[in-house]
C-alpha cells in the first residue's frame, strides 16, 4: 500500500486485537488485488442501547489506481446481524472482496486503450 492504513474506532475503545484482525483482512485483499493504494477503516459501536445488546458497524474505503474508490458500509440498522464485531468485520471484507473481484473481471475483459489513439487520453 502506498499510504499508511488508517484504522479508527468510534464510540468504542481501541483494540489491538481488532486492529490486527483488520490488518490481516486488508493483507488478504491486497494479495488478491495487489493494487490497493490506500485503505481507511472505521470500526464503530452504536451509541444507542438496544434490548438485544450492542451492535457494530464497519466502514471501508479502498483506493485502487484507475478506478473509483470502493466504499463498503456494514451497518446493523440495515442487516440486524452485527451484534458480534467479528461478524461485522467478516461481512465488510467479504463485500469488499466481491467488489474487487468484479473490478478485476471488468478490467480483464476490457481491451487496452491504444495510447496513439487521439480519441482517448
Amino acid at each position: 500500500m502506498q499510504t499508511p492504513i488508517q484504522i479508527s474506532f468510534e464510540h468504542i475503545e481501541h483494540s489491538g486485537a481488532i486492529e490486527y484482525r483488520v490488518r490481516e483482512e486488508l493483507d488478504k485483499l491486497e494479495q488478491f488485488c495487489g493494487r490497493l493504494t490506500a485503505a481507511r477503516v472505521v470500526i464503530g459501536k452504536e451509541q444507542h442501547r438496544h434490548n438485544k445488546g450492542d451492535s457494530y458497524s464497519v466502514r471501508l474505503v479502498l483506493s485502487i489506481p484507475g478506478a473509483e474508490d470502493i466504499a463498503i458500509t456494514r451497518d446493523p440498522a440495515e442487516t440486524g446481524r452485527h451484534e458480534d464485531l467479528h461478524v461485522a468485520i467478516s461481512d465488510a471484507f467479504a463485500a469488499a472482496r466481491r467488489q474487487l473481484q468484479d473490478l478485476v473481471r471488468k478490467r480483464q475483459r476490457r481491451p487496452k486503450i491504444n495510447e496513439a489513439d487521439p480519441g482517448h487520453s
